[in-house]
C-alpha cells in the first residue's frame, strides 16, 4: 500500500513539474525560516539550563522603597552578605559572590591582553555551577590566593597549543598566578561570559580598593543553592531584613531570592515583581516562525485545490474502482509528506549555508546537532506536522468528490463568492503585511531614540579607563596631551559618560517632599571641565575645577531633572546632605539634562559631584582641526610612554552610543528578513495561483481579444480578483498590527506613536508587490495572439 502510494506521488511530482517546484521551493524557504527562529528558540529557552544543579541555584536580589510606595529590585548586593547567607542560615548548601573584572593586564611572556572579562569568585562557584573542567581537578579550584582558572579559549591565546595547567600567568604585572584548571569553553546559552576565574581572598589585597565590606554598599552578585526540599518562600520571609539586622538600620534594602530559570527570559522588574523582558522578544520570534510556516503550508493548500481539475477524473475512476475516502486521503497525505521530505532535505541545506551568517546578526553561535538522535526525531516531527497541516485540507477537499459530478461533467470549481482558496490568500497576506509594518514601526523606534538630543556632543570624544600607570600620571599625560595639541579638553570621571554612574537614595536637600527622598538619584563625579570636554550646555552656574576651587570636592552640579525633583527655584548656593558619608554639597551649577543611560527612557536626575568617589576613566576631546588617525597615533606615545606595560586601550563615545541599539537593531533586521521572506514565500503562492488561472481562462482571454479587448483590459481583468484579496488582507492587518506593536512600545518610555502613513506606506508596498508577481503572468496571457489561444478549440 504506501509502496503504491509513494509510486503514484512520484508520477504527480514529475507531471505537474512547474507546480512541484513553486510548492517545494515555497516549503523549503519557508521550513528554512522557521528553523532557524526554532534554532535561536532553543537556544532563547535553555540558557543556563545545563548545570546539574539548576532547579536549585538562585541569585540573591535586593529590594528597596521608592517613590510613591514603589518598589525596587537590583541584582547587586553588599560583599558579606554570601558569607552571611552561608552561616546563618541551614538551607543554603553553598553560597558565592561574583564581581566581575575587565580591566587586568594578563600577560605570559610576550602576549599581553587588556579588556577580557574575568570574575572574582568564591571556591563554592564551580560547586554551583556545572561549567566542565578540561584540566585540573575541581577541590583544587580557586583554594590558593595565587590560583588561576581560564577557558580554553584562553588557553589558547597565552599558550598556544602546549598544555596550560601549572603554568604561571601575570596580572597587571605585578602578581603570579598559577593554572590550576581549565574550563571548557562557555556555550552560548548562559550569561556568564568571563574567559577566567580569581580566588576571592585576592580581592582582598591590601590597596586594591576592591574590597568592601559594608552592608550599604551593594557592588556583587551573590548566588546561592539551596538543599533539596528546602521552602523558598520560608526563606525568603527568612532574609527579607538581612542587612537592616546587620546594619543595625531599617531604611535599607530587603532580600528575595530569584529562580535561575528566570533570569534570562524575566530580567525587568516594575514595582519589584518580575513583568517580562527577554521572553517578549522570544514570544514574538516564535509567532513569526509559526507565521512564516503556516504561510507555506498555505500556498501548498491553495495550490493542491487549485490543481484540482487535473486530479478530477483520476479520483472518479479509483472512486468507481473500489477506493474509500480514507484510501485516497492517505494517497494525497503521503504525497505531502514526500514533498515535505524534499523540501526539509533542501530547507536542511539552506540552513546550513545561511547559519554563518545569520549568527553575525544574533551575536550568538547557534550550530545544527547532527550528532545527537533526538535532533533527528524532533526533525521528522517537525516534517510530519508540516506535512500534516499542508497536505490535510488538500486531501479531505479532493477524496470529497463525487464520481457521478465528476463523469456527468457537473464537475467545476468552485464559485462561490468566498471560497477557502481566499481565505487562504487572505491570511497569507495578512501575515506578511503585519511582519512588514512592524519592521517599520521597529525602525522608527530606534530612529527615534537615535535622533534624540543627548546632551553632549560625542565627536572626537574617546575614553580611556584606567590601567596601569595612568592614574597615578594622569596629569602628566593630560599636560603633554594638551602642549601637543592632540586635545582641546581633557576631564577624569567617575565612569564612562555612556554608562550612566552610581545610583543612590536618601539625598536630603531643603524643603523636600518625604517621598524625593526615597528617588533613584544617579551619582556621577569629575574633576574638572566636564561641561567642556562632554559639550554640555551649562544653564547655570559654572563647572567643577578642583584645581582652581578646591572646596569643589564637597561641591556638585545638577541636571535640570535634579532641579526639578528639588524644587529649587534658585539652585546655585543650595546645600544637598548625603546622609550616608554624612557630607555637604554645594550646588554650584546647572546642566542641561544629557543622557546616560539607556535612550528609550527619562533622563534621570542626575548629580555631578567631585571627587567624591574613585575615578576609574579618563574623557580626552580631540583637536577636530587634526586628523583623527595622526591625534591617535601621537596620543598612543604618550600613553605607552607612562603606561609602557598596557597597550592604549580607548573607545569612541559615539561607538559607545550607537550599541545601546543592538538589542533593537537585531531585532529589526531580523523582523525585516523575515517579513521579506514571507512576502516572498506568499507572492510564490501568487504566481502559482496566477498561472494556473491564466491556463484555465486561455480560452476566455483568446475570445475577450477577438471581440476588442485591448492587453490592458486582460491584464486588469485578471488581476483584479487577487489585488481585492491582498487589500482585504491589508483591512484585517492594520488593528493587529496596531495594537501587538503597540504593546511593544509600551517597554520604552521614549517612544513614538504609530502613524497612519506607516500603514499607507506597508499598503502600498503590498498592493504593489502583489499587482508585479501577478503581472508577471497576466501580461503574458495578454499578449499571447488569440489565434494561438484558440488554435486547439
Amino acid at each position: 500500500m504506501i509502496r503504491n502510494h509513494l509510486k503514484i506521488a512520484f508520477r504527480n511530482l514529475i507531471a505537474g513539474k512547474s507546480f512541484s517546484v513553486i510548492n517545494m521551493a515555497g516549503l523549503s524557504v519557508g521550513m528554512a525560516g522557521a528553523a532557524l527562529i526554532l534554532l535561536w528558540l532553543q537556544n532563547e529557552l535553555s540558557f543556563d539550563r545545563f548545570h546539574t544543579h539548576k532547579d536549585r541555584i538562585y541569585q540573591v536580589y535586593g529590594l528597596a522603597s521608592a517613590v510613591d510606595g514603589q518598589s525596587v529590585a537590583i541584582s547587586a548586593t553588599s560583599q558579606p552578605l554570601g558569607p552571611a547567607l552561608k552561616k546563618d542560615y541551614p538551607e543554603v548548601e553553598q553560597a558565592t559572590r561574583v564581581k566581575e573584572v575587565d580591566n587586568f593586564l594578563i600577560r605570559v611572556g610576550d602576549n599581553r591582553f587588556t579588556g577580557l572579562q574575568g570574575a572574582f569568585v568564591d571556591p563554592a562557584f564551580l560547586d554551583i555551577f556545572s561549567f566542565p573542567l578540561l584540566e585540573g581537578t575541581k577541590n583544587e579550584q580557586l583554594s590558593s590566593v595565587s590560583s588561576i582558572v581560564i577557558t580554553e579559549k584562553l588557553a589558547r591565546k597565552l599558550f598556544g597549543s602546549e598544555q596550560a595547567l601549572h603554568k604561571t600567568i601575570q596580572l597587571d604585572s605585578a602578581d603570579n598566578f598559577v593554572v590550576t584548571g581549565v574550563l571548557k569553553d562557555l556555550p552560548s546559552n548562559t550569561q556568564f561570559t568571563f574567559e577566567y576565574l580569581l580566588p576571592w581572598d585576592y580581592l582582598k589585597k591590601p590597596g586594591s580598593g576592591w574590597q568592601n565590606e559594608s552592608w550599604l554598599s551593594n557592588n556583587t552578585a551573590t548566588y546561592i543553592l539551596l538543599k533539596p526540599n528546602a521552602n523558598v518562600a520560608a526563606f525568603n520571609d527568612k532574609i527579607r531584613d538581612m542587612t537592616q539586622r546587620y546594619a543595625g538600620r531599617q531604611d535599607v534594602w530587603t532580600h528575595f531570592i530569584y529562580p535561575m530559570s528566570q533570569w534570562h527570559l524575566y530580567s525587568r522588574f516594575e514595582n519589584g515583581q518580575p513583568v517580562g523582558g527577554r521572553i517578549e522578544t522570544v514570544q514574538i520570534f516564535g509567532l513569526i516562525a509559526a507565521f512564516i510556516l503556516l504561510i507555506a503550508c498555505i500556498n501548498f493548500m491553495n495550490l493542491s485545490t487549485a490543481r484540482s481539475e487535473k486530479r478530477a477524473k483520476e479520483i472518479g475512476i479509483r472512486k468507481v474502482a473500489g477506493a474509500g475516502k480514507g484510501l485516497l486521503i492517505g494517497q494525497f497525505i503521503t504525497e505531502a509528506f514526500l514533498m515535505t521530505c524534499f523540501a526539509g532535505a533542501l530547507a536542511l541545506l539552506i540552513v546550513q549555508l545561511v547559519l554563518p551568517a545569520f549568527n553575525t546578526l544574533i551575536d550568538t553561535q547557534l550550530a545544527i546537532p547532527y550528532q545527537r538522535y533526538t535532533f533527528w526525531l524532533y526533525a521528522l516531527a517537525f516534517m510530519a506536522f508540516t506535512s500534516l497541516l499542508a497536505g490535510s485540507y488538500p486531501a479531505f477537499y479532493l477524496a470529497s468528490f463525487q464520481p457521478i459530478g465528476i463523469f456527468s461533467k457537473r464537475f467545476k470549481r468552485t464559485q462561490l463568492g468566498i471560497s477557502p482558496r481566499k481565505i487562504l490568500v487572505v491570511l497569507q497576506f495578512t501575515f506578511a503585511i503585519i511582519l512588514g509594518t512592524a519592521t517599520i514601526i521597529v525602525r522608527d523606534q530606534i530612529i527615534y531614540a537615535q535622533e534624540r538630543d543627548k546632551g553632549y556632543a560625542d565627536n572626537n570624544l574617546i575614553q580611556v579607563n584606567f590601567s596601569g600607570d595612568i592614574e597615578k600620571n594622569y596629569g602628566s599625560i593630560k599636560q603633554e596631551l594638551l602642549n601637543a595639541g592632540i586635545a582641546t579638553s581633557i576631564t577624569k570621571t567617575l565612569t564612562g559618560l555612556t554608562n550612566g554612574g552610581w545610583h543612590t537614595w536618601g539625598l536630603r536637600w531643603p524643603n523636600e517632599a518625604p517621598k524625593d527622598t526615597n528617588t533613584t538619584i544617579t551619582l556621577f563625579s569629575s574633576d574638572a571641565d566636564l561641561v567642556k570636554t562632554a559639550g554640555m550646555k551649562l544653564l547655570a552656574g559654572r563647572d567643577i575645577d578642583i584645581y582652581n576651587y578646591p572646596a569643589d570636592s564637597f561641591s556638585v552640579v545638577l541636571n535640570e531633572t535634579a532641579v526639578k525633583l528639588m524644587g529649587f527655584q534658585n539652585p546655585i548656593g543650595q546645600t544637598i546632605t548625603n546622609r550616608s558619608k554624612n557630607q555637604h554639597w554645594r550646588v554650584v551649577g546647572v546642566v542641561k539634562d544629557y543622557i546616560a543611560g539607556s535612550p528609550y527612557e527619562q533622563i534621570p536626575p542626575i548629580v555631578i559631584q567631585g571627587p567624591g568617589s574613585s575615578f576609574n576613566t579618563m574623557h580626552i576631546k580631540f583637536n577636530p582641526n587634526r586628523s583623527t588617525a595622526d591625534n591617535l597615533a601621537q596620543a598612543e606615545q604618550i600613553f605607552q610612554k607612562y603606561n609602557p606595560t598596557y597597550p592604549f586601550d580607548f573607545r569612541f563615545l559615539d561607538e559607545e552610543f550607537a550599541q545601546k541599539f543592538d538589542n533593537e537593531q537585531r531585532t529589526k533586521t531580523l523582523a525585516g528578513l523575515f517579513a521579506a521572506l514571507a512576502i516572498f514565500i506568499s507572492c510564490l503562492g501568487l504566481f502559482g495561483l496566477t498561472s494556473f488561472t491564466v491556463e484555465q481562462a486561455r480560452k476566455e482571454i483568446g475570445i475577450r481579444k477577438v471581440l476588442g479587448a485591448s492587453a490592458a483590459n486582460v491584464v486588469a481583468l485578471l488581476s483584479k480578483d487577487f489585488l481585492k484579496l491582498v487589500l482585504f488582507a491589508f483591512l484585517i492587518a492594520i488593528p493587529i498590527t496596531w495594537y501587538s506593536m503597540h504593546q511593544w512600545l509600551e517597554a520604552f518610555t521614549y517612544r513614538i506613536g504609530i502613524s497612519w502613513w506607516i500603514f499607507a506606506t506597508a499598503g502600498l508596498l503590498a498592493m504593489l508587490i502583489a499587482f508585479l508577481t501577478v503581472s508577471l503572468q497576466t501580461v503574458k496571457a495578454a499578449l499571447v495572439n488569440p489565434v494561438k489561444s484558440l488554435r486547439s478549440e
